[in-house]
């Protein structure tokens, strides 16, 4: 298969579909029969990147690079971007890389015109842990869906967390973080709170106790610090820096490496309030947004049917919000059907077949890609670090020939920037003094416990008329036409069920809990 000049050859023709008229973000040049094409150039449209995609590949293959190369890209063309930044390799995106003799040798081979640059960044991170500008969500924002995916309910005990979340929100029980979503639960199976979900379909008190279990596992782990206010505004992701570039926006992830079903599950939330927050625009000549989701396959295990039809639902109908979401993992598989048959562009980095599973997986990609000019199961195989397999979306909208390709180099540092850089970022962002400190205002489990303690001050007031009463009895009992003490009210709060459940039930331990979970001082809420 050596190259011909003939404008029918198979190089010609793949390049041919490359060829876009509109902007266009640069990947690389063309791998043909072993050679390096520099005049043939790979694209894609900057129009078609709310069409979704998919960066995959074996570990060490180049993913990582891959997405700083088309980030950076993105910027330059005032489109702002999302990193999930796992391993805590992205941060150097800010700032510009050093030219060497692989940079030097990547470029002469792919026609590039390479030159040091940093990128606008913004640095972000889960609830404070870590570097970063503190990201928050309220209980009731991050919604029972994709909390019973965190708390890893099954689908009985995720549908009777709707029936929980559903209560709050008709009585106005702010679910704020997470001692008032256990306030709730708590309540809920007392003698009184049993009455209130009657209705529609109750609540037991063996789910409610797995779902406090896992609740209480859930806090250990640190979550406790992800969910209150102030909440993030994810509109921030959307702003573009003074000189017009798209401002990057990196959540630094590296501290919560051990809670993946958390962070992914986080960066979700993220992804649904931009969805639930922007208006429809239909095709835009640029993204609003784009959204890397790395470590995607982390997202899906074990998920259940609800958490994969919101995914699924999500990603097909955020294209119209001018948003575009690449998923990067390892093989196609990591990513359901569904969702997949979304992902229009795609940049495919070498796979192993080590083992029979390796060989399986390897057969499965193969086959989601369109036709191909190459053997693609022995090309996979043997692209070298920097290359991969491309297909993108057309500005038709239509696939583009399978391109093999050798990527260019990012621009910027391929590598952290050190710790006191990244905190001097952090901190001289004017979004620092908006979300830095934590806000505690009341909520469900201060109401909750307010009305405990006006139970508890009303039973020691029929208590102390009781005994006031007794002791008239015994030192005038001539006097038997004394008024006597009147304890109706207080008789009628403490023998309510309201209260006698709440003594019972979250009494002593909440009462503990709020020295453990309030901190911050109060601000006004977003």
């Amino acid at each position: 298969m050596s190259e011909s000049t003939d404008p029918a050859s198979p190089a010609d023709q793949i390049a041919a579909g490359y060829a876009f008229t509109g902007p266009a973000l640069e990947l690389g040049a063309l791998l043909w029969d072993g050679a390096c094409l520099p005049e043939r150039q790979i694209r894609i449209p900057l129009s078609m990147l709310n069409r979704h995609g998919l960066v995959a590949g074996a570990t060490g293959t180049g993913k990582t690079k891959t997405l700083q190369l088309i980030a950076e890209q993105l910027s330059a063309g005032g489109v702002p971007v999302f990193l999930a930044d796992i391993k805590g390799d992205v941060s150097g995106i800010s700032v510009p890389g050093t030219a060497n003799e692989k940079t030097g040798e990547r470029a002469k081979e792919v026609a590039q015109q390479w030159e040091g640059t940093g990128f606008p960044s913004e640095f972000y991170s889960l609830g404070g842990i870590g570097p970063g500008i503190p990201v928050r969500a309220t209980v009731t924002a991050f919604g029972p869906v994709l909390m019973s995916k965190v708390l890893q309910l099954n689908q009985t005990q995720e549908q009777s967390l709707g029936l929980i979340f559903h209560y709050a929100d008709t009585k106005g029980l702010e679910l704020i973080d997470l001692k008032d979503l256990r306030a709730v639960v708590a309540f809920l199976v007392s003698d009184q709170g049993k009455a209130e979900l009657k209705g529609i379909g109750g609540l037991s008190t063996v789910t409610a106790g797995v779902i406090l279990r896992a609740l209480t596992a859930f806090e250990q782990q640190g979550a406790s610090e992800f969910f209150g206010e102030p909440e993030f505004d994810t509109g921030e992701f959307l702003r573009t820096a003074a000189d017009g570039r798209g401002l990057v926006s990196v959540l630094e992830l590296p501290a919560v490496q051990d809670k993946p079903q958390l962070f992914s599950t986080f960066l979700m939330w993220l992804l649904a309030d931009l969805y639930g927050d922007l208006p429809e625009v239909g095709d835009l000549e640029r993204p609003k947004l784009v959204f890397f989701f790395d470590e995607a396959h982390l997202l899906f295990n074990g998920a259940s049917k609800a958490f994969l039809e919101s995914i699924t639902q999500t990603v097909r109908l955020i294209r119209s919000k001018g948003i575009g979401v690449f998923f990067v993992t390892q093989t196609p598989k990591d990513v359901p059907a569904d969702v997949l048959a979304q992902l229009g562009n795609r940049v495919q980095h070498a796979l192993r077949a080590f083992t029979p599973d390796d060989a399986k997986a390897l057969k499965a990609t193969v086959k989601t890609f369109p036709n191909s000019a190459y053997d693609l199961e022995e090309l996979l195989t043997q692209l070298g670090t920097g290359e991969a397999v491309i297909t993108v979306l057309s500005e038709k909208g239509a696939p583009t020939p399978v391109a093999a390709t050798r990527l260019r180099a990012p621009q910027s540092l391929m590598g952290p920037i050190d710790a006191a850089a990244l905190d001097a970022a952090v901190k001289s962002s004017l979004l620092y003094s908006r979300y830095a400190e934590p806000v505690d205002r009341e909520s469900a489990y201060e109401k909750i416990s307010a009305e405990q303690a006006a139970a508890e001050a009303a039973a020691e007031a029929a208590a102390a008329g009781a005994e006031a009463e007794k002791q008239a009895k015994e030192a005038a009992k001539a006097a038997r036409s004394a008024p006597k003490p009147d304890p109706s009210l207080a008789q009628q709060v403490v023998g309510s069920g309201l209260f006698r459940s709440l003594a019972r039930s979250i009494g002593t331990q909440l009462g503990r809990e709020i020295s453990r979970s309030l901190f911050g001082t109060a601000k006004r809420r977003r």
